[in-house]
């Protein structure tokens, strides 16, 4: 008997990704009924977007999980009518993406690449960055991009460190954690990422006294979320020269208005949130896989663990 699978996102999503589930299902071994409208009441999963039609998750009774499109769960895992099992997405394309975003500007910063492209002007004005080994990038958040970044960064010869809520051990990284750890980790952090999750605990960690127990001249790479800044305490820590650059791909409020402070700000770069994006190839074998499981009575991957909300 077909498993019923309900697609509940946006219509735009729906056509990148139905060719795509219906393969990797199939290849899956899983007989699906896939639709973006099924009875609620015959509903097995739900693949999904917060931005769905889907607020209410009280009619799908028979529904055995809720597979999440986005990396991110903060706008569903507070949701008190959804009691089915909730999996974010882990997708290796999401991830490689993010690691080759984040590599990319930590190699603008050390090697000053804006420096030199603010001199093409016929001046032979000779500068030598330091090597890696001499330059120490702190991650904040070391789950499945935080980790994949650090470790790309350490094998480039970076001195990586890591903080997060709880002890961690990855090669290659000092991981550091708790109150202490994140003052020693700021303290070291000559280039800082941000990949943390959105949770009220983490609401506006980089603040002004973060902000200052980071290295005069530092950089601030945030492609994780947006309210993981204050961002007046930014604005300021940049206007004063202690901060040196911000490149940011993640706002508060998105599209990030044209009248913000950050879209003038000759220190700042702006990119419109392209870090890291779910593929539909690589995404639908991740959901197909978490289906198939389902079906076999498996253990489903990327649990979303709803006490620490990610």
């Amino acid at each position: 008997m077909p498993v019923n699978v309900l697609f509940a996102a946006t219509e735009e999503r729906w056509h990148d990704y139905e060719t795509p589930l219906r393969t990797a299902l199939e290849e899956a071994g899983v007989t699906a009924t896939l639709a973006t409208d099924l009875p609620p009441e015959e509903v097995d999963y739900i693949v999904y977007a917060p931005n769905s039609d889907v607020q209410d998750f009280t009619p799908f009774t028979r529904c055995k999980a809720v597979l999440n499109l986005w990396a991110g769960v903060e706008n569903i895992v507070g949701n008190p009518t959804l009691t089915q099992p909730l999996a974010r997405m882990v997708d290796p394309s999401l991830t490689q993406g993010m690691v080759e975003w984040v590599t990319g500007h930590v190699l603008r910063h050390h090697l000053d690449i804006d420096f030199f492209l603010a001199r093409q002007n016929g001046k032979w004005e000779r500068y030598i960055p330091p090597i890696a080994s001499e330059r120490p990038v702190t991650i904040l958040g070391m789950g499945e991009l935080g980790t994949a970044c650090g470790q790309a960064l350490a094998a480039l010869g970076f001195p990586v460190t890591g903080w997060s809520r709880s002890p961690k051990q990855i090669e290659g990284v000092t991981c550091l954690h708790g109150t202490e750890g994140l003052t020693r980790a700021l303290a070291r952090a000559q280039i800082l990422v941000l990949l943390l999750p959105k949770t009220p605990e983490t609401e506006s960690t980089l603040d002004a006294a973060a902000l200052d127990a980071m290295p005069e001249g530092a950089v601030v790479i945030n492609p994780g979320r947006g309210p993981l800044i204050d961002d007046d305490a930014l604005l300021a820590a940049l206007d004063r020269g202690h901060i040196r650059h911000a490149t940011l791909d993640v706002f508060r409020e998105e599209p990030l208005p044209a009248d913000h402070p950050y879209w003038a700000h000759p220190q700042v770069t702006v990119t419109p949130h392209i870090a890291s994006e779910t593929r539909p190839d690589t995404a639908s074998r991740v959901i197909a896989e978490n289906i198939r499981r389902g079906e076999e009575g498996e253990p489903f991957l990327h649990l979303v663990d709803r006490d620490q909300g990610y």
